[in-house]
């Protein structure tokens, strides 16, 4: 096309000499040499010079990993607390960003359903299962929307339980005793007779097995686990120390075809707001955390529990008997766990009652006027995630299809990240 271009524009810079030429009374035949003067001057002035393209720009993936454990049902706390911060994040904090050193970072979100953290306490077989899914239902109907985010259960990724067996030989055994969680559990366990065992003491090691397989950045976590997302910080220093440094740990990634890179990233948490409800307390004692392991039921709303439970345990909840209804006050953990329930389950399109409006509104009121008021905002906050729930769970195939794709995502991430483990630690590689 260019070489038919040209010839055109040389003709027609012919002709145009001939005829002033002729007018001027002159022949012309265009000699050889003319003809290639007007080739290059035709070239030169319709040919653009040659331009570099503007080099693409340097991408890099970070990835925010959390789960919640499915034993028993999925309670108010857990909701406000965890998944409903995890849609936040994913709705509107997951768009490409240019991060300080010029790279476009590009955002993947995994949520699993934690079934291996769900056996370190006495369970009943019967109900993992059932829970496992119900957990996995409830995340899709709260809003984790798997076009945006990977939802799976954590025993179908099996490098979790192999990675957490290597980092349970690299983790020093007194930095597990210090575990606050720990002393808790355990001490609960023995006073109940029940035997405590070796899971409960190493399951620290196993979260840090789940975030350090996907080399997330952040974690969400609760204030309450802090100390373990600390824990996985001091693991990845020690097996960054101890396996990736040398000349024979370059020459096994070398000999395996993988980069000389330290195995895993250094995690930081990324601490869920209390102001949204992060810490939901005790129906039964506003200085305790809600808890799916409390024997008394009526110390939790579950998020799946009918109207008329909900509206019984918010009627039978406790209260004190102080007159009027205030927030922060230390005496009065009960009045500041309810109002703060109440601000929390508050419509999000901007319609819902802000903090102020809520304490005009309460003011005056009795613990008897207050609680129906608390059971219908809770009612109605919930009734759309049970619809949804009910269409997810009933689904069996569309459930069971989410969790698919999302556990081979999952296994092409943390796949990689075993092998590196393993050449860091020296073992063999299969042939």
């Amino acid at each position: 096309m260019k070489i038919h271009s040209t010839t055109t524009m040389i003709a027609t810079s012919t002709v145009i000499l001939a005829s002033t030429a002729f007018r001027r009374g002159l022949s012309f035949t265009p000699t050889t040499t003319t003809l290639r003067r007007m080739a290059s001057t035709s070239l030169s002035s319709t040919t653009s010079p040659p331009t570099t393209p503007p080099p693409k720009p340097k991408t890099r993936t970070r990835r925010i990993l959390s789960g919640v454990q499915p034993t028993g049902s999925l309670h108010l706390g857990n909701y406000l607390g965890a998944i409903r911060q995890w849609v936040d994040f994913q709705n509107k904090e997951t768009e490409p960003f240019e991060d300080e050193n010029g790279f476009i970072v590009n955002t993947e979100n995994y949520f699993c359903v934690v079934d291996l953290h769900a056996i370190t306490m006495p369970h009943d077989p019967k109900e993992l299962g059932e829970s496992t899914l119900s957990s996995a239902a409830l995340y899709l109907a709260a809003g984790i929307d798997p076009e945006k985010s990977r939802v799976f259960i954590q025993s179908h990724v099996a490098p979790h339980a192999e990675l957490c067996w290597l980092l349970n030989c690299a983790t020093p055994m007194n930095w597990l005793e210090r575990m606050i969680q720990y002393k808790d559990k355990s001490a609960k366990a023995e006073s109940s007779d029940s035997s405590v065992g070796v899971g409960l003491f190493t399951y620290p090691v196993l979260m840090a097995a789940d975030i350090l397989l996907y080399q997330a950045e952040r974690v969400p976590v609760g204030e309450d686990q802090r100390q373990h997302l600390e824990l996985a910080r001091d693991i990845t220093r020690r097996w960054n120390d101890l396996y990736c440094k040398g000349g024979a740990f370059k020459k096994r990634c070398k000999k395996a075809g993988i980069p000389s890179y330290p195995t895993f990233t250094e995690p930081e948490a990324m601490i869920l707001s209390k102001g949204d409800g992060a810490r939901v307390m005790s129906l039964s004692d506003g200085s305790s955390k809600m808890s799916k392991s409390d024997a008394d039921d009526n110390s939790r709303i579950n998020v799946l529990d009918p109207p008329k439970v909900i509206r019984q345990k918010v009627k039978k909840c406790k209260t004190d008997a102080a007159v009027g209804i205030t927030w922060d006050d230390p005496e009065r953990p009960e009045a500041t766990n309810l109002l703060n329930i109440y601000l929390a389950v508050q419509p999000s399109d901007g319609s819902g009652k802000t903090r102020a409006d809520i304490e005009e509104e309460v003011k005056d009121m009795t613990w008897g006027d207050f609680k129906p008021v608390l059971a219908e905002a809770i009612v109605e906050h919930l009734e759309p995630i049970q619809k949804r729930y009910k269409e997810v769970r009933e689904d069996e195939e569309y459930l069971m299809g989410v969790l698919g794709d999302g556990a081979d995502s999952a296994n092409e991430i943390a796949s990689k990240t075993l092998n590196a483990a393993r050449v860091a630690m020296g073992f063999v590689a299969r042939v």
